[in-house]
């Protein structure tokens, strides 16, 4: 990796400058890094450290997550959520990880959301929780905050975490790399060593500079990667950042092929993809053509128009694609009151109310969009990689629990249970003796001498453009040995193209994020390309096997 041969900015009188070790590094600001850093808070003489890209330390996709959260409903229980889950994940979910889920994610939602964080779940007039329906969940078990739980969610942990004295929050530094020996270990026989994670290179936008931070524990909390697509519902920096960093470190990757398409996302042209959450059909929308016909009784009986997710999506695009519709249509306002439209869904009502429709009079139009990544890093039960002390949490890492398709809801839950458990766990080895940091000698320097070149943001973007478009026509909804093939080569390519681009020009937080993302489409490429099976949202129209299909 190029980070071997970097030097790293030091300060007149040669002392490493910019962030110090610190026992956990988290990298990542949604709910699964901020739950991780909020339990390790706990103990005060941690030292964390939580770096996020953005400026905002808020934006994250939690933050845009509209549905809810699971919880436990009236007439529910933890062996009724697991089957739901596991029946969503098309044969691929671990029980185990379900069943962990499940037992342990109501408790940890009440304790840290709305105990810690103080969040206030919509209630009814007598105070009970309101409980919502998703599709493919058998039960109303679904906790939510109107069409904003995202939002509330990340605002309220961060309060949290503000309040806490040893947490130190960097805003403004994109991850570059992990620091892993023996790759970057200045020792040969260092070689012989199992691979283990010391921090992170981390880049100050601001100030143009590479920091090495050393840690205890890293911890990667980056996300998805919904943004390799050019239809999307996912936030700027949804390029896949944890998975092309912990991929050239070593890390062992599963489950890649499978992506999740949102049935639903706002077709306005020229304008962002923007999220009709599930909640909508769970409150009763149905979905039309463009000449007003319900349509997924064809496609799913039992579930109609709450199918699991990639049912769903599928039956659009095959819509779509056999009548050259544009779109298609979620009806709400025949099916519930305006008013209670308005109480339950306000930011998608004055979303689609700014591009021209009122969804309280008029169907919403439609298209399906990447949404969710539901492979990643593989972790065990406490959130641990292959690579010694480095855990990876959230969406970005792959626990078992989704499977070939994920349970609408669940991903809230699965950041909140795994950033916990990843935090007790690293609690617990650092109660029991230290973790020696290498010093920063044993590192080599980060070197950008003879680099001239400025990063070309047109460049930057006709790259970004050209990934996007190569994996929605060939690695999307439909694939096929033909299409995954040519995704593959063109991808090749253009990595050598990207490689070399990186490796002589400066840094900038675009080239960073378009380097991971080539290195983010060629692992779900060749992941597909690889699993001739049709299972879940992974769809392969030359499929070997029918066993676990449900194809359209």
């Amino acid at each position: 990796m190029v980070a071997a041969s970097r030097k790293n900015p030091v300060s007149p009188n040669g002392t490493e400058t910019g962030p110090g070790p610190t026992d956990v590094l988290i990298v990542g600001s949604g709910i699964a890094g901020a739950t991780t850093a909020l339990r390790l808070a706990r103990n005060p003489r941690r030292r964390v450290t939580v770096v996020t890209r953005e400026a905002d330390p808020k934006q994250s996709n939690t933050r845009w997550a509209q549905g809810g959260v699971v919880g436990r409903g009236r007439d529910d229980a933890p062996e009724t959520l697991a089957s739901d889950i596991v029946a969503a994940g098309a044969g691929a979910s671990s029980p185990q990880a379900a069943r962990l889920l499940s037992e342990e994610g109501p408790r940890l939602l009440q304790e840290i959301l709305v105990e810690e964080a103080g969040i206030s779940f919509d209630r009814g007039d007598s105070g009970q929780l309101i409980f919502g329906r998703e599709g493919a969940h058998s039960r109303r078990r679904v906790v939510h905050v109107g069409d904003s739980t995202g939002l509330s969610i990340i605002e309220g942990l961060m309060a949290a975490l503000r309040r806490c004295p040893n947490v130190n929050l960097l805003t403004g530094f994109t991850a570059v790399d992990l620091i892993t020996f023996p790759h970057h270990s200045r020792d040969p026989l260092a070689t012989y060593q199992p691979i283990t994670c010391h921090g992170a290179y981390l880049f100050d936008r601001e100030a143009r500079r590479v920091h090495r931070h050393l840690a205890g524990f890293t911890v990667l909390a980056t996300g998805g990667l919904g943004r390799i697509f050019r239809n999307t519902t996912n936030p700027m920096g949804a390029r896949g950042d944890g998975l092309a960093m912990a991929n050239r470190a070593g890390a062992r990757i599963v489950n890649a092929e499978y992506v999740q398409f949102h049935p639903t996302a706002l077709a306005t042209p020229g304008a962002e993809s923007f999220l009709i959450s599930e909640a909508v059909r769970g409150e009763g929308g149905i979905l039309l053509t463009p000449d007003g016909r319900a349509f997924m009784a064809d496609y799913s009986p039992q579930w109609k128009d709450l199918a699991p997710r990639d049912v769903v999506a599928r039956a659009i695009h095959h819509q779509m694609e056999t009548h050259g519709y544009p779109h298609v249509l979620l009806d709400i306002a025949s099916r519930m009151p305006a008013a209670a439209i308005e109480e339950r869904f306000p930011n998608i009502r004055s979303t689609c109310l700014e591009a021209g429709i009122d969804i309280t009079a008029e169907p919403i139009p439609v298209v399906p969009a990447a949404h969710y990544f539901c492979g990643g890093v593989l972790v065990d039960s406490w959130g641990r990689s292959s690579i010694r002390n480095l855990h990876v949490v959230g969406e970005a890492s792959c626990t078992g629990v989704h499977g070939a398709n994920r349970l609408a809801s669940t991903s809230l839950l699965e950041g909140l249970v795994w950033g916990s458990r990843a935090a007790d766990k690293m609690e617990a080895c650092m109660s029991s003796g230290s973790l020696p940091l290498p010093p920063l000698e044993a590192l080599p320097p980060w070197d950008d001498s003879g680099l001239v070149s400025d990063p070309d943001p047109a460049l930057i973007q006709g790259d970004m453009q050209t990934i996007q478009n190569i994996m929605w026509h060939y690695v999307g909804l439909v694939r096929s040995e033909d299409r995954l093939s040519r995704a593959i080569r063109e991808l090749r390519h253009l990595w050598n193209e990207i490689e070399t681009f990186y490796r002589t020009t400066k840094l900038s937080d675009g080239l960073i994020g378009l380097r991971n993302a080539v290195e983010a489409a060629l692992i779900v490429s060749r992941a597909a390309y690889h699993n001739r099976q049709s299972r879940g949202c992974h769809y392969r129209q030359d499929s070997e096997s029918a066993e676990g299909d449900r194809l359209i």
